[in-house]
């Protein structure tokens, strides 16, 4: 009995020992199988980098101002008669805004009109006397004085009617309005506002030490948060006369072309002063770039170094030095020269050494003023 329990044991082991020589020799086989496989080049889409030259610009943020603007108020108080314009409508200079009632400066206004008409008669009267020594000098200079008095009392009252008679002082685009009609106004109330739309001043602040670099009539291109591909035009019209002590920093002021009213008065707005000369760069895609905290950088496509295989490239990662970046590039200061070829989509998927297959079929076109079509 023994020894068929003997027998089973080492028949138990003996098989047990086939599977593992089995399983060795798979394992063995599958490890040198992996030592030996090359994954497949990973499809990339490539550029080259290209010396060109860019404008040479001083940028910042600036606040857009109006060349004229006012908060239209009352002058005097009195009660609404009637209202003349519609919110957020444009008017011409000496357009009617707002009449306040007027009855009672008009009936005055006749009473002091025929006054004046009789203080005049009476005037010319005692001139006609004088002459024949009828009348003393003392009574002449009475009717004069009682004349220019009642000629004064007139002015006065169409002075009146005019400031309760509130006119648009220049051609501009009308706010919200602020009153309504009965409404009693009292003097200085606000009305509405009026902005002139076109053109229109920015106002920003540059550090001092470019102050060598800005003159007036230098060209600017304003870019607003909404819009970053519709550049406005405009020139360089101020400096101011001091540098402001705290900041160290100097205000200049711009005048910008605003035909359709893109752009507001009191909206923030990105500058970008056009320097004289333009500036020599070496540019890649802006895509092409890997950012990462220890530095920025690129893959390099290298040809392959087997020789019986040039079709495949691999890539080398190439840290860089960036400068400023315009439309869809970036400028390398430092680590790439004119001609190298990098990988321009897709870099966080990449690797050192890894080889790849270019294919620029699903290149996206790279452009320095791209212009979305739902921008």
């Amino acid at each position: 009995m023994y020894l068929r329990i003997l027998i089973a044991i080492f028949g138990v082991l003996l098989a047990i020992g086939g599977i593992g020589a089995i399983k060795g020799a798979q394992i063995t086989e599958m490890i040198a199988k992996s030592e030996s496989f090359v994954p497949p080049p990973q499809t990339v889409t490539v550029a080259t980098a290209t010396p060109t030259s860019w404008d040479k610009t001083l940028s910042a943020v600036g606040s857009l101002e109006a060349v004229q603007g006012m908060m239209i108020a009352a002058e005097l108080a009195g009660k609404v008669d009637r209202l003349a314009f519609q919110s957020g409508a444009w008017v011409n200079a000496g357009e009617l805004i707002l009449q306040q009632d007027v009855s009672e400066e008009r009936a005055a206004l006749r009473a002091a009109a025929s006054r004046a008409r009789l203080a005049l008669k009476n005037l010319q009267r005692a001139r006609t006397l004088k002459k024949e020594d009828v009348v003393t000098e003392s009574v002449l200079d009475d009717r004069e004085a009682e004349h220019e008095q009642a000629v004064a009392d007139v002015e006065r009252i169409n002075a009146v009617i005019a400031k309760k008679t509130i006119r648009a002082p220049f051609d501009g685009r009308l706010g919200i309005r602020l009153v309504d009609k009965g409404e009693v106004l009292e003097a200085g109330q606000a009305i509405v506002s009026l902005q002139s739309m076109d053109p229109i001043y920015v106002n920003f602040r540059l550090p001092q030490w470019k102050i060598d670099q800005l003159e007036t009539g230098l060209h600017v291109r304003a870019y607003t948060s909404a819009n970053d591909h519709h550049a406005v035009a405009g020139r360089i019209t101020a400096l101011n006369a001091n540098v402001d002590p705290d900041t160290r920093n100097i205000q200049v002021q711009a005048k910008l072309v605003n035909p359709d009213e893109r752009i507001r008065p009191g909206m923030f707005i990105r500058v970008d002063v056009l320097m004289p000369e333009q500036e020599p760069v070496l540019a890649i895609p802006a895509t092409a770039v890997l950012h990462a905290p220890y530095s920025d950088s690129v893959f390099v496509v290298d040809a392959s170094d087997s020789e019986s295989d040039q079709s495949n490239p691999t890539l080398r990662q190439q840290f860089v030095q960036l400068g400023e970046k315009q439309g869809d590039f970036i400028a390398v200061l430092d680590g790439l020269k004119p001609g190298d070829v990098v990988v321009s989509t897709g870099v966080f998927k990449l690797r050192n050494g890894m080889s790849v297959a270019i294919d620029n079929r699903l290149s996206p076109k790279f452009k320095l003023s791209p212009q979305p079509e739902n921008a």
